[in-house]
């Protein structure tokens, strides 16, 4: 089903990092409906290894918060997605990774803003796993806490220019 390209590329265009949230809760509906978006995602021979853990409880919320090097604000959001991999699938981190991806672009397309926190190779992956009670044959590839953005701010961009290419690259 084709929407046009205003919605969908407004959704894409407008989504930033949100580090900072408002206390308002998240309905149920969001919720369900982001995690739709993430279970739809591309897939490598469609093996969708991927695990999805929903955290609303403010304990464990600090917990997570406290266990990250870069992901203390997790403690602030209404709720955050934890993403995991089966381990033994070949492409887990690519397909999480896409899977995040349209969880993130669910979520904004509520108006609910999100920044993703690095599982996949973090110190703190296994601590989390065990901390979600996330069975040994899965690994954390991203944590995703959500919320209505206290404010935005929106970060430069590099210019399109200077990061593409046509055909082979070359420094001139």
């Amino acid at each position: 089903m084709y929407l046009g390209p205003n919605l969908g590329l407004t959704i894409l265009k407008t989504r930033h990092s949100i580090r900072k949230y408002k206390e308002d809760p998240i309905e149920e509906k969001i919720i369900k409906e982001a995690l739709e978006c993430a279970h739809l995602a591309p897939s490598a021979r469609n093996e969708q290894p991927w695990l999805f853990g929903v955290v609303k409880e403010k304990e464990t919320l600090k917990q997570i918060a406290d266990l990250t090097d870069h992901g203390k604000f997790i403690e602030d959001a209404q709720v955050c997605f934890a993403v995991f991999g089966k381990r033994d699938a070949k492409y887990y981190l690519e397909d999480c990774s896409a899977a995040t991806t349209q969880l993130i672009l669910g979520l904004w397309a509520y108006g609910v803003g999100s920044c993703w926190v690095a599982g996949e190779k973090k110190e703190y992956a296994e601590a989390v796993r065990e901390l979600l009670g996330v069975p040994e044959d899965y690994t954390l590839v991203s944590l995703l806490p959500a919320g209505y953005p206290m404010d935005v701010k929106i970060a430069g961009k590099k210019v399109l220019d200077d990061i593409v290419f046509e055909g082979q690259y070359s420094s001139e």
